[in-house]
């Protein structure tokens, strides 16, 4: 017989069975809305890319020699041909230093002075003892012209015969050590001048002074310190006072590649953009292409010569030079500024350009000007920096969305 008690026990309940299911419908709806939003958004995105067209923008600049006829670029700095360390020609103690840094000199303006109490003695010295010299020269002279005299008088008495031979001796000999001694006494006065110059030097030594005039972009010592001509091993004596720039001699040194050397030559034109002032353009020329080339860095140097001198140029600047095409004028670049010519639409008669403004564009009217070489001078319309859309695609119009490719050059 059966047992009907474990039979009710192995019994499933529906009601039971249904609550247990119900988690699992709810789970597998949820996932299915998931997966039909993120096909809805992926639908909606590829429709979208499809719909906003990708443009290419370019920048608004400001003319410059790369767009008006330049062959080749290079980088370089500033330099001076006359720039001096001035120091001292003799080891000394700085008393007075009269000069500080972006001074200006004058040649032979006196820098600094050295302590010149031992100069000073010797040359007092040397002048007491040429001064001696020359007073004794007078007794000398005078013994001299005596000598002569008797030697004249002697002679006479004895071809006369009133004076014995010995007489005439004794006066010639006299004659002759008194001229000797004088000749002794004008050495003994150029030496003794000779010995004043060479205090007087020692002297001026102590002096410090401009060998050109210039600017002093260091000052290197201070008064109290030692300095020297020689260097010191024990980093306590100071081998300068003091540094001066000749500012008429700047001019730009860069290193040009091998491979494009070609493209450069003595007297060619050039224009200069200092890094500090990118707006500004200094015409130049090509100096001198130097003689030896950089193994390195397989560059040759190339001397530049700035045609404009200017307080703002400065040694050591960076600078960008744009050497140009023979026969193209250094500051040749147009006013206004420039965008590429595949930029400009016309729209009611008139010119424009679309410019991008975040992911939407704004038609914008201009005013243009001449072009070159592939660029639009804009005289009024755009300002620098605006970026500008490129071949606009067709149907683009005021307001529309865009999306700038990633290779645009922004």
């Amino acid at each position: 017989m059966v047992d009907t008690d474990l039979l009710d026990q192995l019994r499933i309940d529906r009601n039971q069975r249904d609550l247990e299911s119900a988690p699992r419908h709810r789970l597998a709806w949820f996932s299915a809305g998931v997966l039909l939003i993120l096909l809805l958004l992926a639908v909606g995105g590829w429709w979208w890319s499809r719909a906003v067209p990708v443009v290419q923008v370019a920048a608004v600049v400001a003319p410059t020699a790369t767009v008006t006829g330049s062959v080749l670029q290079a980088s370089g700095y500033v330099t001076a041909r006359r720039a001096a360390t001035v120091s001292a020609q003799v080891t000394g103690r700085l008393i007075e230093v009269h000069v500080e840094e972006g001074e200006r000199v004058r040649k032979g303006q006196l820098l600094a002075r050295l302590d010149d109490s031992q100069a000073k003695a010797a040359l007092v010295l040397a002048q007491a003892q040429e001064a001696a010299a020359r007073a004794s020269l007078g007794q000398y002279r005078a013994n001299a012209e005596l000598a002569k005299l008797t030697w004249q008088r002697e002679r006479k008495l004895v071809q006369r015969g009133l004076a014995p031979r010995q007489a005439l001796d004794q006066a010639v000999a006299n004659r002759k050590s008194t001229a000797a001694v004088l000749a002794s006494a004008r050495d003994q006065i150029a030496v003794a001048v000779a010995r004043r110059h060479e205090a007087e030097v020692a002297y001026d030594y102590t002096f410090v002074r401009a060998p050109f005039a210039g600017v002093i972009t260091d000052k290197a010592a201070q008064v109290g310190e030692i300095v020297s001509p020689f260097s010191a091993g024990g980093g306590f004596t100071r081998t300068g006072v003091a540094t001066i720039v000749d500012m008429n001699s700047l001019e730009v040194d860069v290193d040009v590649n091998e491979a494009y050397l070609h493209r450069v030559f003595p007297g060619q034109p050039a224009e200069a953009v200092l890094n500090a002032y990118p707006n500004w353009i200094i015409p130049a020329h090509v100096i001198a292409i130097v003689p030896t080339a950089d193994k390195s860095k397989a560059t040759v140097k190339v001397r530049v010569a700035l045609e404009q001198k200017d307080p703002r140029i400065l040694p050591d600047m960076g600078v960008r030079v744009n050497f140009l095409a023979p026969g193209v004028k250094s500051g040749a670049a147009p006013k206004g500024l420039l965008i590429p010519i595949d930029a400009v639409v016309r729209s009611g008669g008139r010119s424009a350009v679309f410019v991008l403004k975040g992911a939407r564009v704004r038609l914008v009217p201009v005013m243009l000007g001449q072009t070159y070489q592939g660029m639009q001078r804009v005289r009024k319309g755009l300002q620098l920096g605006n970026k500008v859309i490129r071949n606009p695609p067709s149907g683009l119009a005021n307001g529309s969305r865009v999306r700038v490719a990633t290779n645009s050059g922004q």
